[in-house]
Parts: structure tokens; C-alpha cells; sequence
């Protein structure tokens, strides 16, 4: 059933805002894979940290009210989402120069495959890490919701997945 403010919105931007707040909590919170972490950054959204965690605020508050969450649920997880953003947010600086730094490597007039496999090691590790880190974040998150609210967030996402799926 959609608010006002979503029908408002239209079916594509109420799809991408809903699936947006399951991101941002499955990414740093709840549920989400490891590599969603990246997104939280957002390439389209600009790199300002405090503009992505003011995103990241109102994708939570979405999220909370619509399992019928408390301000106080909604509060810890906003905390334990920007914890987790000014943790990874050195992981994302290696990641990038790490990038930039195979990018040179493959540019050079002669291929050093031991510095490349080195440098694919080291992106293995950081990526561990980084997954690491958002598990413990989605575990924390997931803590603060009752079991209800998190079968209902699960089963959203659910419905969410088989739809992008089926596109």
C-alpha cells in the first residue's frame, strides 16, 4: 500500500526511494551484502560526506516507520549506520587509489604481473575487511529491530529483488 507521497512520486521513483531505504540499511545495517557498501557514496549523489549521511538518515527513518519502528530504533540504527560510514570511509580512499594504481600498472609500456597480483591481494584483503565491517554493522542494526520488523524488512526486500529480477 503506498502513502500519499508515493503516489504522488510515480511507481519508478517510489520503486527507487523504497529500494533505496532497503539499500542504505541492508548496506549499512541490515541484511545487505558487502558490496552494497559502496553505493552509500553514491556516484550520483555528490561525495559529501555529511550530504550521504543525511541521505542515508532519511532512507533509515523510511525504513523504520515502515516496519513500524520507534524514534528510539530509528535513532540507534542512524548511529550505528554513520559509525559504520566514518569507519569505511579509509577502506573507500585505498579502494580508489588502489584502483588508480592498477589502472597505472596496466598503462606501463611492459605488464608487472607479480606488482598486479600484489595489488589484487591487497584489494582481496581491504575487501575482507570492509565485509567485515558491514556484517557487524547489519548484525548491530538488525539487533535493534524485533523480529517482526525484521521479517517484515526481509520480506520487502524480497518482493524488491524478485521485481528487479523479473526486470
Amino acid at each position: 500500500m503506498n502513502t500519499p507521497d508515493e503516489d504522488r512520486a510515480g511507481p519508478g521513483k517510489t520503486r527507487r526511494r523504497w529500494f533505496a531505504g532497503l539499500a542504505a540499511l541492508g548496506g549499512v545495517g541490515l541484511f545487505g551484502a558487502g558490496t552494497a557498501v559502496a553505493q552509500p557514496w553514491g556516484h550520483r549523489h555528490g561525495r559529501d560526506p555529511e550530504e550521504i549521511a543525511r541521505r542515508l538518515e532519511r532512507r533509515i527513518d523510511r525504513m523504520v516507520r515502515s516496519v513500524g519502528g520507534t524514534p528510539e530504533q530509528r535513532d540507534r540504527i542512524v548511529a550505528i549506520a554513520r559509525t559504520a560510514l566514518t569507519d569505511l570511509r579509509p577502506m573507500r580512499d585505498q579502494v580508489r587509489q588502489a584502483r588508480r594504481q592498477g589502472l597505472e600498472l596496466l598503462a606501463a609500456p611492459t605488464i608487472d604481473r607479480p606488482a598486479l597480483e600484489k595489488l589484487r591481494a591487497t584489494q582481496m584483503q581491504s575487501a575482507d575487511a570492509l565485509s567485515r565491517r558491514m556484517l557487524q554493522a547489519m548484525a548491530d542494526a538488525a539487533e535493534v529491530l524485533t523480529p517482526e520488523q525484521r521479517a517484515k524488512v526481509a520480506e520487502r526486500m524480497k518482493r524488491r529483488m524478485e521485481h528487479r529480477w523479473r526486470r
